[in-house]
């Protein structure tokens, strides 16, 4: 038996290396609270940077692809235009009695996301091709879906924050500019020895890469949180029963639709992670009065994250390879 390398190491304890670092980032972000500026500057660099390792991995002739697959599509729309919506209006409105919260709950939970979703359904055996394919449909789909809802359970102010620039920003920053240069760099490595081996030199750094992205999205966040903790921490419930509901809920419904097993773990993590960090800057804008919604979304994204890290272990043994269910076998083709 060989030495396993660092990076092997790092891969079979990925997990413990991302809790490890969400642990690390909440204790540095308390007692160095200065550390949140450099934390939050860095973050989109870092997640544009993941995402492009994320899409070296994708073949670019799987993206029309996932346009035309009208089952994995019917499923995306079932899970984060049906059952997620209903499931967060009725949380908010039956367990966060507060305004102000409540706003910044139905905010984060009625907007699936679009950029960190690709990386973890990725790591659980998830399609990323389609779901990628699907991320302009589902920031158009988000950006139809807030203002009325918005209008019709919290009024028309928050509703009226609601802008396509932000959505349009986290489009071209982390979706379309990573995916370009992914797109080079695989048309580099099919053509020179030594794009290949550059390639396969940033595609086994994911890992590090992932750990400092949460450790960044912790970091430049937890000190919105702090000052309103009292406030705050009724919030915890609400957002782990969300994500565990859609869990079980997107499993089924995918078993129901009999999606093959990489497309039905992408809608699950679909279905469970939430846009935070497009919307934050729309809740920002949010007047006076409505200024806790703000910390409210913070708490969502610090109670995904290390939600999404249990998905990595769960979502295949709700859905494995080989199940005797009605969800779909994998198809042979490349992920």
């Amino acid at each position: 038996m060989g030495v396993m390398t660092a990076g092997q190491w790092a891969q079979r304890h990925q997990v413990w290396v991302y809790l490890a670092a969400v642990a690390l980032a909440a204790g540095i972000g308390v007692l160095v609270p200065d550390a949140a500026g450099p934390a939050e500057a860095a973050l989109t660099p870092l997640l544009g940077l993941l995402l492009f390792q994320t899409f070296l991995g994708v073949p670019v002739a799987r993206l029309s692809a996932g346009l035309r697959d009208r089952r994995f599509l019917l499923g995306l729309a079932l899970v984060d235009a049906v059952i997620a919506p209903v499931l967060a209006v009725l949380l908010a409105l039956v367990l966060v009695p507060d305004p102000a919260l409540r706003v910044g709950v139905l905010f984060v939970l009625l907007a699936p996301c679009v950029d960190w979703v690709l990386v973890f359904a990725g790591m659980a055996g998830g399609d990323r091709a389609r779901l990628l394919a699907a991320t302009p449909l589902l920031l158009f789909g988000q950006m139809l879906l807030l203002p009325p809802a918005l209008a019709l359970l919290a009024g028309p102010q928050a509703a009226g924050t609601v802008r396509a620039g932000p959505f349009a920003e986290a489009f071209a920053v982390l979706i379309l500019l990573p995916l370009l240069a992914a797109v080079a760099a695989q048309a580099w490595a099919a053509r020179r020895r030594s794009g290949a081996r550059v390639v396969e030199v940033v595609e086994a750094g994911m890992v590090p890469t992932t750990a400092l992205v949460l450790a960044a999205a912790v970091l430049s966040q937890i000190g919105q949180v702090l000052p309103m903790l009292g406030r705050l921490l009724g919030l915890v419930p609400v957002y782990l029963l969300f994500a565990a509901a859609m869990t079980l809920l997107g499993t089924l419904a995918c078993r129901a639709l009999r999606l093959d097993v990489p497309g039905a773990r992408a809608v699950v993590f679909s279905g469970v992670a939430r846009n935070s960090l497009v919307v934050l800057p729309l809740v920002l804008a949010l007047p006076a009065e409505l200024s806790a919604a703000a910390p409210a979304v913070v708490v969502q994204t610090l109670v995904e994250l290390p939600f999404l890290l249990l998905l990595l272990r769960a979502v295949p043994r709700l859905l494995p390879e080989r199940i005797r269910g009605p969800v779909a076998p994998t198809p042979s083709r490349a992920r």
